[in-house]
């Protein structure tokens, strides 16, 4: 499977306007930027650079490792980079230009709200926090809503987030608990096995972690296996579609990916089967409600949000 488009954002080196994009890899990212940015072909081929630091970015694992919409400079032939702007920071344009026609990512995301709410269960915890970040005045027009049930949809993003938090919490300090009572039966078992008659044969046991079948490849993009492998609890942080992927991926391939024994990656693709589940059954409840709502299309926006505040 391809690697998702990533959000870019990019300027010229000595300009301060910025276009958004979305790529996939490097390569992609300075076709598009020569495209976008009107660069002659006898200025390239371009560098691109972090705005931050003006750190060049030539490496394909690098570039997949850094976050969406983080901000990059488009050197041409002999230019450098020059620093940040005056005052620590870049002037860019409020209107981010949409490359091949997909819009920019929180309308996108505001888009999903407006055809249903619900779909707020479905969401990354970075899909929520963008739209958390978006100010008040644009997704009302977006959402064509009064800024007070913006901030109220808004709040109910934040009560999900901080609830998948207070999950992620619970179930690192049942972990911990877990492992300390599996190290006190391991140490006890190591007591009774050094009181056994010496000399007995210990039996030789399967781990699962044999060469045979690590030949299989994952088909799950390197920004999601990073999250998998990083990220505690990761199934709280995946949106539906990548929890699906990763219920469906191969668990010797996802094994050999995360370099992971395979019991570890059954473990957690069995997280994600449940947390999949779990968000799929508050989407059928939310529906149920909303069919039941004097026979209304869809669910009123105050008493849906209502709804979730009270979960």
């Amino acid at each position: 499977m391809a690697a998702r488009p990533k959000r870019c954002l990019v300027r010229r080196g000595g300009g301060r306007k910025q276009h958004g994009l979305a790529a996939s890899c490097l390569r992609e990212l300075r076709q598009k930027a020569s495209g976008v940015l009107a660069i002659d072909k006898a200025l390239e081929p371009i560098t691109i650079v972090l705005a931050e630091d003006g750190t060049i970015v030539d490496d394909e694992d690098y570039f997949r490792c850094l976050p969406p919409n983080t901000k990059f400079v488009a050197l041409a032939k002999d230019e450098k980079w020059g620093g940040r702007s005056p005052g620590g920071g870049t002037t860019w344009l409020s209107d981010v230009d949409e490359v091949d026609g997909a819009a920019e990512k929180w309308k996108q995301l505001a888009r999903q709200l407006k055809d249903d709410l619900s779909n707020i269960i479905l969401m990354s915890e970075e899909d929520l926090q963008v739209l958390i970040d978006v100010p008040h005045s644009d997704l009302a027009e977006e959402l064509a809503q009064s800024q007070t049930k913006i901030q109220a949809l808004q709040n109910t993003l934040q009560q999900v987030l901080d609830r998948r938090e207070e999950e992620r919490q619970s179930k690192q300090l049942l972990e911990l608990y877990l492992e300390a009572l599996k190290n006190e039966g391991s140490i006890l078992s190591k007591v009774a096995e050094s009181e056994t008659v010496p000399g007995k044969e210990m039996d030789v046991v399967d781990t699962g972690t044999s060469s045979t079948g690590t030949s299989a490849k994952t088909a799950l993009s390197d920004h999601l296996l990073a999250v998998l492998k990083g990220k505690p609890v990761p199934e709280l942080c995946l949106d539906s579609q990548d929890l699906e992927l990763v219920v469906k991926e191969d668990t010797q391939a996802l094994a050999a990916a995360l370099s992971w024994d395979k019991q570890k990656a059954e473990a957690l693709q069995q997280a994600c089967d449940q947390e999949l589940s779990k968000r799929l059954q508050q989407v059928q409840t939310l529906h149920s409600l909303r069919s039941t709502s004097k026979g209304k299309k869809t669910l009123p926006w105050g008493d849906w949000l209502s709804s979730k505040r009270k979960k």
